[in-house]
C-alpha cells in the first residue's frame, strides 16, 4: 500500500471519528446535525456541479439513498443524545459490514469464506466488550447502534450500484441533499428555528466538512491502493472514536471496551481482506 494512500486513508478515518465526536459533544446533537448536513451539502455543491456526471439510472438509487442516509442521521443523532459515543460508534460501524455480508449470504446465496467467518467471530467478540456484560451494559444504546448498523448496510449496498451510473462526488452531494433539508425543516417545525439556530458555529460547521471531507479522503486513497487496505485502514476510526470518546467527553472508558473497539476494528479489517 503506498504511503500516501495510507496517509489519506488515516486522514478519512481522523476525520470520521472527528465529525462524530463534534455531534457527540454537542449541546443538541439532532440540531448540530441539521446543521452540519446543510453546511455539508451547500459547500461541496459547487464541486459537485463542476465534476457533475449522473445519469438516469443512478436515480432510483439516489433516493433511495437518500432515504437511508437521512434515518442513519436522525437515529445516529438521536442516540448520541441519549447514549455514549464510545458505545454507539464502535458497535455501528463494527456491526455493519456483518450486516452486508449476512444480505450477501441470504439475498445472492454467497457462501462465506472462512476469513469471513474468522472477520465475524472477532466482531462479536468486540461488541461483547465494548457494549459490556451483565447489568452495566447499555441496552438501548446498543439497540440505537444494531439499527444505525442496518441503515449503514443498506446504504452501502445501495451505494454501490448507484455509483456505477454516476460520479462519486456529484452522487454523494445528491444523497446528501435531500435529507439535509427534510431534517433540517422537519427539526425547525418540531423543535422551533431558534433551537437550531442556536447549534450554527463553528463546530457543526466543521463537522459538516468533515463528513464530505471523509468521504472525499476515501476517494482519493481508492485511486492509489486496493480497496481491502483502504478499508481496513479506515476502521481505525473505531479506536480513535473510543479514545476521543474518554479523552475529550469524558465518558468511562473501561480498559475492555478499549480493547474490544481494537478487536472489533480487526474484525472489520479481516473482513475486508476476506
Amino acid at each position: 500500500m503506498p504511503l500516501s494512500a495510507l496517509l489519506l486513508a488515516l486522514a478519512a478515518a481522523a476525520l470520521h471519528a472527528l465529525w462524530n465526536l463534534l455531534i457527540a459533544r454537542a449541546r443538541d446533537p439532532e440540531a448540530a446535525t441539521a446543521v452540519a448536513l446543510v453546511a455539508a451539502a451547500l459547500a461541496f455543491a459547487p464541486i459537485a456541479v463542476l465534476t457533475w456526471d449522473v445519469g438516469r439510472d443512478a436515480w432510483p438509487f439516489v433516493v433511495s439513498s437518500a432515504a437511508l442516509e437521512l434515518a442513519y442521521f436522525a437515529l445516529l443523532a438521536a442516540a448520541y443524545r441519549r447514549s455514549e459515543l464510545g458505545l454507539v460508534y464502535p458497535l455501528a460501524r463494527g456491526l455493519a459490514p456483518v450486516f452486508v455480508l449476512v444480505a450477501a449470504a441470504v439475498v445472492v446465496g454467497i457462501d462465506p469464506t472462512a476469513g469471513e467467518i474468522v472477520g465475524v467471530a472477532a466482531i462479536a467478540a468486540g461488541v461483547l466488550l465494548v457494549r459490556g456484560i451483565g447489568g452495566h451494559a447499555d441496552g438501548r444504546g446498543t439497540l440505537f447502534a444494531a439499527v444505525i448498523a442496518c441503515c449503514i448496510a443498506a446504504y452501502t449496498l445501495v451505494d454501490k450500484e448507484g455509483m456505477q451510473h454516476a460520479a462519486p462526488l456529484p452522487y454523494l452531494e445528491l444523497v446528501l441533499a435531500g435529507p439535509a433539508l427534510v431534517y433540517a425543516a422537519g427539526l425547525a417545525a418540531a423543535r422551533g428555528r431558534p433551537a437550531v439556530r442556536a447549534e450554527i458555529g463553528l463546530p457543526a460547521i466543521a463537522a459538516g466538512l468533515a463528513m464530505f471531507g471523509a468521504y472525499a479522503f476515501v476517494l482519493a486513497a481508492l485511486d492509489r491502493a486496493a480497496a481491502a487496505p483502504v478499508a481496513a485502514v479506515r476502521e481505525t476510526s473505531v479506536v480513535l472514536a473510543t479514545v476521543l470518546a474518554a479523552r475529550v467527553l469524558h465518558e468511562r472508558v473501561t480498559p475492555a471496551r478499549l480493547a474490544g473497539s481494537a478487536i472489533v476494528a480487526a474484525g472489520v479489517a479481516v473482513l475486508a481482506f476476506s
